[in-house]
């Protein structure tokens, strides 16, 4: 039977402990590939193979859900294809994870051998817990010096009973791997060259596909794509039946509503791409191109007995933003779309395959709310969208609160922070503030001078959070949060506390004019930038906004000497980052976002607009 020769696996795990490396490791020893192929397509800092967006080799981190096959020779001479899909570890993609653990049958969990289970690690696997899948823990970089392999299974292990999970899920294979080297082993005492191990805890521990080919055909699709040739491709696993090419089919809806259609072009998994399959059987994953409509969660199915799978479940999204049109001064002199047209064009595109994406309209034309997952998870469409040369205002991002029984309830979310011993007070005044309830806080296991801290926070505390967590810690503490529950809202939580300089006059900055602001703050513009009446260039060392003309020039006369430029006092520009820029905006300011440029803004940008704002109440009505 075919289907008992495919494996269908995913790799999960938290953010930066080696999931990457490790299918990058299993492309290269799996026979399928010559080394210099795969030298090719590796890139970035790591020379990740699997990591192949821009954005991904920039950040070290995984964005979005890839699948690849290889064809691998057990050791009793059978041939199995397995299908591996590499999903991303950071809680604000994982929507991405949630979709295509449908796609498969186990799941490879990669954790840390120092780190141990950290939110995310949390995450995805009670989410391969609640679709039944198959465990196989892979207890990673056990090479390095520091490493606990011992005491992580014993966590991980307590962490599935946490989750209550059943006794066939509890009796989970153990590897201990060093992806960056290449190397696995089932029992550390004896020493491995190689990623055999793995191979075969795939092919005997994780099942075969449970599907019934004698069926009606049923494939659900868990992701998109787009061609601008063949339009829409939907990608998912065919649970019963099998697809031909250029077969009549059914697609059935989240909403039950069929639509009768054809497979133009049936593609199945092959290496690292796809190519043309004239038959896909049940069991295997396949790519189904000309679909129109079709969306995420859709069944396509057998035209004469259409019956559709259950839904994909995709948690909501938890905080919002407003988009806008660039109205400031400097709008269409840096970017090539700037309408409202445009940007609405280009988020209806973004909806096609971010299943965690909302996207509403505001209380103008030129508004829309956007509704996502986390900050990074919206940084990331912002970042997308610069560099397709777009230009947008967005607003302080808010959490998405609901009414449940008459009380308003706010997103919870489970925040780790791991800090040397001496920082602890440090990190604690700073969450202390900020609604946070400990959990627990003891010493890590193996690490006795670093402590190990675990708080429910709301989501709108971490707003700002990191930065000042890293300043207060000297860069020495990891923070890692995600979503956990829903529960009534914890009371105010302070806002930043410094104010803020504003240009007084549009022009050009000047050293000259820093030097006479030195002791007022520091600055996020650099001499010789541009900006415009209203733009915030710096942040002030009091608590309140201050007007200033950053671009007053030396008067050329000859009471003045040239020797006073060469003295001028400049401190050292702070440039935020987009995220840093989100989290540092407040409600009467806007993040205006450029190809080549991102600036900070008031909302109004004339300081007698500000202060009639004030007397009216308008900035109360702003941050309601």
């Amino acid at each position: 039977m075919y289907a008992q020769s495919i494996r269908n696996v995913a790799i999960i795990a938290h953010v930066d402990h080696g999931k990457t490396t490790l299918v990058d490791q299993l492309l290269y020893q799996s026979g399928t590939f010559r080394d210099e192929e795969l030298d090719k397509l590796a890139g970035a800092e790591h020379n990740l193979i699997m990591d192949s967006n821009p954005l991904e080799r920039e950040r070290g981190i995984t964005i979005l859900s890839k699948n690849c096959a290889i064809q691998y020779t057990a050791k009793d001479g059978r041939e199995y294809k397995i299908n591996i899909v590499d999903t991303p570890g950071h809680a604000d993609f994982g929507g991405e994870v949630e979709r295509v653990l449908k796609m498969t049958d186990g799941v490879l969990l990669v954790v840390d051998a120092f780190d141990g289970p950290m939110p995310q690690t949390r995450f995805v696997l009670s989410k391969a817990l609640a679709h039944g899948l198959k465990p196989i823990l892979v207890v990673n970089k056990v090479d390095r010096p520091d490493s606990r392999p011992d005491d992580v299974v014993n966590e991980v292990f307590d962490l599935f009973v946490e989750l209550e999970a059943n006794d066939d899920a509890l009796d989970f294979p153990v590897i201990f791997a060093s992806a960056k080297e290449g190397w696995a082993t089932m029992d550390l005492s004896r020493p491995n060259s190689n990623l055999q191990p793995v191979y075969e805890a795939i092919i005997h521990s994780i099942p075969a596909p449970k599907v019934d080919p004698d069926k009606p055909l049923q494939m659900l699709v868990t992701s998109l794509e787009y061609s601008d040739y063949v339009g829409r491709v939907g990608i998912g696993k065919v649970f019963a039946g099998r697809m031909l090419q250029g077969q009549p089919i059914t697609v059935i809806d989240k909403n039950g509503h069929h639509t009768q259609q054809k497979v133009v072009q049936l593609y199945e998994f092959e290496r690292l791409g796809k190519k043309r399959a004239e038959e896909v059987e049940a069991g295997d994953i396949c790519a189904v191109a000309g679909l129109d409509p079709v969306d995420i969660g859709d069944t396509v199915a057998c035209p004469e007995q259409p019956l559709a799978l259950p839904i994909v479940a995709i948690d909501e999204p938890t905080m919002s933003m407003t988009f806008q049109v660039n109205n400031g001064p400097f709008a269409g002199q840096d970017g090539k779309y700037v309408t409202s047209l445009q940007i609405r064009d280009r988020l209806d595109k973004e909806l096609q395959t971010n299943v965690s994406l909302r996207v509403d309209s505001g209380q103008t034309a030129d508004e829309f709310i956007i509704s996502g997952r986390g900050l990074m998870h919206l940084g990331i469409l912002l970042e997308n969208m610069r560099r397709e040369s777009y230009e947008i205002c967005v607003g302080k991002p808010q959490v998405i609160v609901r009414m449940k029984d008459g009380v308003r309830q706010e997103p919870i979310e489970r925040l780790v922070i791991e800090c040397p011993a001496d920082c602890q007070s440090a990190v604690m005044s700073l969450i202390g503030t900020r609604r946070s309830e400990m959990l627990r806080m003891d010493s890590k296991t193996g690490a006795s001078d670093y402590v190990h801290m675990e708080f429910m926070i709301p989501s709108r505390g971490l707003f700002g959070l990191n930065a000042r967590i890293l300043t207060a810690t000297q860069g020495r503490a990891i923070m890692h949060h995600t979503f956990e529950q829903y529960e009534p809202m914890r009371g105010s939580i302070p806002d930043r506390q410094a104010g803020v300089m504003i240009a007084s006059e549009t022009g050009t900055i000047t050293a000259y004019a820093l030097d006479a602001l030195y002791e007022r703050g520091f600055f996020f513009v650099r001499p010789g930038d541009k900006v415009y009446e209203g733009q915030v260039v710096g942040e002030h060392c009091k608590d309140n906004d201050i007007v200033v003309n950053a671009t007053k020039a030396k008067q050329m006369s000859n009471m003045r000497t040239s020797s006073k430029d060469d003295a001028a006092r400049i401190r050292p520009a702070r440039i935020l980052s987009l995220e840093g820029h989100l989290e540092y905006v407040q409600h009467d300011e806007l993040v205006e976002i450029c190809p080549s440029s991102i600036r900070l803004r008031k909302r109004l940008l004339r300081e007698g607009d500000r202060r009639r704002a004030a007397r009216l109440g308008v900035d109360a009505v702003i941050k309601q």
